[in-house]
């Protein structure tokens, strides 16, 4: 089973952590069963959100009675030390634990911290003086933003979405939390489906001083990772082949799905939609031809050009620009 160190918080996470966000789309009864499944695998790190709507309360049910031997992160994106407060004592009933391993700002606009007029980085801190939590994290999808973090020695753990589709600019960002010593919580490791290959994107990770948290949801795709446990895929000469094909399939601006455009007053599903053209070339077609996927496609007519999106990008997408191409070429597959 391959390990790594987070870091300094040094603690030891393999690499299949079990990201769980997905279980929230699953019922109770299948959720526990497959976290369990996934606990006696040997997965012994999982990563979940105050805002995956029950995730925190699927894993509190399923791994509560083997807390001393996971390790558990979850998030906050409250924006108020009020939220913050809240946020942390909701997740511990659910979660039904004592104190988080790792506390994370969830996808902060900026860089929290001490005296900065919010308050919330002096949370985090009078939260882990009353042993509530272990360490201190934060996720993005912005570069600067993570850059800034982990500079200033303020952060425990980097989270941040990294592939075989990574620019040069975030491998050296792993290469910086390594020298700053901040654990690189790896999220996105499938770039949200268009990645197809798991042992292709779990080959190149291997290469890199990070943990992985795979979004699982089904029995099939925790088998799949499971079976990696003690035969983890080698970099082949036929694995770098196909990973080059696909950086240059997936050059350019796409949407990575991350969602953080949500909601549109239009009520467009952007972060299906604006990669649409992608999934019906990388996934079965089916579902997203019919007519529900026909009625979500449709909603694009309906655009405001209000911008809203492509503000909260963290990519910097023109977004609308985005929906018009894909929809125009989703009709081409209707004809």
């Amino acid at each position: 089973m391959d390990t790594i160190r987070l870091g300094r918080t040094d603690l030891r996470v393999n690499k299949n952590g079990f990201g769980a966000l997905p279980v929230q789309r699953v019922d109770m009864d299948t959720a526990v069963s497959l976290l369990r499944r996934a606990y006696e695998g040997g997965i012994n790190y999982f990563d979940t959100a105050r805002s995956y709507t029950d995730s925190e309360e699927k894993l509190g049910n399923a791994l509560s009675h083997v807390r001393e031997k996971i390790i558990i992160s979850t998030k906050t994106g409250a924006s108020t030390p009020e939220g913050f407060w809240q946020h942390l004592e909701q997740s511990l009933r659910l979660l039904k634990t004592d104190c988080i391993d790792i506390y994370q700002f969830h996808n902060p606009a900026y860089c929290p911290r001490p005296g900065d007029g919010t308050g919330m980085y002096e949370c985090m801190l009078e939260a882990k003086a009353q042993g509530k939590i272990r360490f201190i994290g934060i996720t993005n999808h912005r570069l600067a933003v993570a850059q800034e973090a982990v500079e200033s020695g303020l952060y425990d753990t980097l989270q941040f979405p990294f592939s075989y589709l990574a620019s040069p600019q975030e491998e050296a960002l792993v290469r910086l939390c390594e020298e700053k010593d901040v654990g690189f919580i790896c999220m996105k490791a499938l770039a949200g489906g268009l990645i197809t290959r798991s042992d292709a994107a779990y080959a190149y990770l291997m290469q890199f001083p990070v943990a992985p948290i795979w979004g699982i949801q089904k029995q099939s795709e925790l088998d799949e990772f499971l079976s990696y446990q003690s035969a983890p895929p080698a970099m082949t000469e036929e694995l770098l082949r196909f990973i080059e094909s696909e950086r240059q399939a997936l050059a350019g601006d796409f949407c990575r799905g991350c969602g953080y455009c949500m909601p549109c007053p239009a009520g467009i599903e952007i972060n299906t939609c604006a990669r649409m053209s992608l999934l019906l070339r990388r996934s079965p077609t089916g579902g997203h031809l019919s007519e529900g996927g026909q009625a979500m496609m449709k909603k694009i007519e309906g655009c405001l050009g209000c911008g809203q999106c492509s503000a909260k990008c963290p990519y910097g997408l023109d977004t609308p620009a985005l929906l018009k191409r894909n929809y125009e070429d989703y009709l081409t597959f209707l004809k």
